[in-house]
């Protein structure tokens, strides 16, 4: 397989993350985000959404969007699982998945502050409080529902598919320097997914394209 990636980015990481879990080799192919590599003709020959990261499995099958890769992954390779076996819970899971996929991420990647700095205008500081809105209003959310039912993980003793959206966003916050203070359970879990192989060894500055 081949994964079309950015080392920066969190949709990547995620995929990254999960290959990592499933015990899946893949052939990392780096696209450079901030040189627009992402939207050259041969790119988006191959991804027609013009974003990473990209799937090419064995038999050419192309998958874009992380959180479909990652659920076909768990669909073909299913052990270890990534979502729980019953309705309910994978609703639950998909739902807190979501909170940071759809809610958080969307407003801090890099088109958005790009349009927000270039063709809006707002200067650096403004942007820098844009951030801190929505990723720690988002993560505070993600903190009740990790608070109410506290585990090691997201959702219990192995790490699955929320676990891996929710990595990349806390590394996001750190780097934008984000107040944390107030998400311990978060940060906890956070903590305990860092300690293992398949996070620490997929992180950015583990990338082949990292600086």
């Amino acid at each position: 397989m081949e994964l079309y990636s950015y080392f920066r980015s969190s949709a990547s990481w995620r995929v990254r993350i999960a290959l990592a879990l499933k015990g899946l080799d893949v052939d990392y192919r780096a696209v450079h985000l901030l040189k627009k590599e992402q939207s050259t003709p041969d790119y988006v020959g191959k991804s027609t959404s013009g974003l990473v990261p990209l799937l090419v499995t064995d038999d050419g099958l192309r998958l874009h969007q992380s959180m479909a890769i990652i659920e076909y992954l768990d669909e073909t390779v299913p052990e270890p699982p990534l979502l729980p076996r019953d309705a309910a819970g994978r609703a639950r899971v998909r739902a807190l998945a979501q909170d940071i996929a759809c809610e958080i991420h969307p407003l801090n990647n890099t088109r958005v502050l790009a349009y927000l700095t270039g063709t809006l205008g707002a200067s650096e500081a403004a942007k820098s409080a844009w951030i801190r809105r929505w990723v720690e209003g988002g993560l505070e959310v993600v903190e009740r529902q990790l608070a109410a039912r506290p585990a090691t993980f997201c959702d219990g003793e192995a790490p699955g598919l929320a676990d891996c959206v929710l990595v990349p966003q806390v590394f996001n916050a750190q780097r934008f320097e984000c107040e944390l203070g107030h998400v311990p359970h978060v940060m906890r879990v956070h903590a305990a997914c860092m300690a293992l192989p398949a996070f620490a060894n997929t992180q950015p500055l583990a990338c082949p394209d990292a600086p």
